[in-house]
C-alpha cells in the first residue's frame, strides 16, 4: 500500500511542484485545489506519467475545497478518507497574496481578514483535523515502519523580511510560521513529526509580474545563490522530509530561499 500525501493549493506553482516529486517516490496523492479546474487535471496527468515513467503505481485524486472555512476543510478530509482510508503526509501549502498590494499606510481591512482566513485560519484548524486522524491511526494500531506520519507547512521569507506594501501577507506567513513549532511539541508523543519549508523567491506564474525587479535584486547579491529557486526546488525538500531523511528532529525550518536567510557583511 503507498503511502498517501494530501497537498493543498496543489495545482499549480510550488504546489505542483511538490506533488511531482512526491509523486517521484510513490506517493498516492489528494490535489486539493480552490478554483482552477484545469490546472488540478494537469498536475494529476503529469503525476501519473511521470510514476509510470519510474515503474511506479499511484493513484492521483483532485478535491476542490476552500480551506478557510470550515466545511472545506473537513471535505478534504473526508474526500482523502473516502479514495485512501489514510494520511501519511499533509503538505500545508495553500496561501494568496494581497490584490492588489497596497502601502502599509492604505492596506484594507478586507485584505488583512482575507490574508489571515485563507493564509493562517485554513491551514491551522486542517492540521488540527488531519493530526487527529494521524492519531487515530496510529492508535488503531497501524504498523510504524509503514506509517511515519508527517506534516509540512510552506511558509515565506516574509515571515521575518518585512514588504511594507504587503504587511498583510507578512503578518499571516509569520503567524503562519508558528504552526510549526506548536504542533511539532503538541504530537511528538505520537510519533507525527512536524516541519516547516521556508521558500525565498521561487518562479511561479504569480511572481512573473515582479521578474524583472527580482532580476535586478538578484543581481546585485540578494541571495548567496544568484538564481530564482524553483518549485522543484521546494518540492525536493519535501521530498527529503517525505522519505523519513530526518528522523530524528521535529519542529524545524528548512530554508530554500538560495541562502537569503543568512545574515552578510
Amino acid at each position: 500500500m503507498n503511502a498517501v500525501a494530501l497537498i493543498t493549493g496543489g495545482s499549480r506553482g510550488i504546489g505542483r511542484g511538490i506533488a511531482l516529486e512526491l509523486a517521484k517516490l510513490g506517493y498516492d496523492l489528494v490535489i486539493g485545489f480552490a478554483e482552477n479546474v484545469s490546472a488540478a487535471r494537469q498536475t494529476e496527468t503529469d503525476c501519473l506519467a511521470l510514476a509510470l515513467g519510474r515503474g511506479l503505481s499511484i493513484h492521483v485524486e483532485f478535491c476542490r475545497a476552500d480551506i478557510a472555512h470550515a466545511a472545506g476543510r473537513h471535505k478534504l478530509l473526508d474526500y482523502t478518507k473516502t479514495h485512501f482510508k489514510r494520511l501519511d503526509l499533509l503538505v500545508n501549502n495553500v496561501g494568496v497574496a494581497p490584490k492588489p498590494e497596497a502601502d502599509l499606510l492604505e492596506a484594507s481591512e478586507e485584505s488583512f481578514d482575507r490574508m489571515m482566513h485563507v493564509n493562517v485560519k485554513g491551514p491551522y484548524f486542517l492540521t488540527q483535523l488531519a493530526a487527529r486522524w494521524m492519531i487515530e491511526q496510529r492508535t488503531a494500531g497501524l504498523p510504524a515502519a509503514p506509517f511515519a506520519p508527517k506534516i509540512v507547512t510552506i511558509t515565506s521569507v516574509n515571515a521575518y523580511a518585512a514588504s511594507v506594501n504587503r504587511g498583510d501577507y507578512c503578518l499571516a506567513k509569520a503567524a503562519l510560521s508558528m504552526l510549526t513549532p506548536l504542533f511539532a511539541a503538541r504530537l511528538a508523543e505520537y510519533g507525527i513529526r512536524v516541519y516547516e519549508v521556508c521558500p525565498g523567491i521561487i518562479a511561479t506564474d504569480t511572481m512573473a509580474p515582479a521578474k524583472e525587479k527580482y532580476n535586478l535584486l538578484l543581481k546585485g547579491g540578494l541571495t548567496p545563490l544568484p538564481r530564482w529557486g524553483t518549485p522543484e526546488d521546494v518540492g525536493k525538500a519535501v521530498a527529503a522530509l517525505a522519505q523519513d531523511l530526518l528522523p530524528f528532529s521535529t519542529g524545524d525550518v528548512l530554508n530554500v530561499d538560495g541562502g537569503f536567510h543568512l545574515r552578510r557583511f
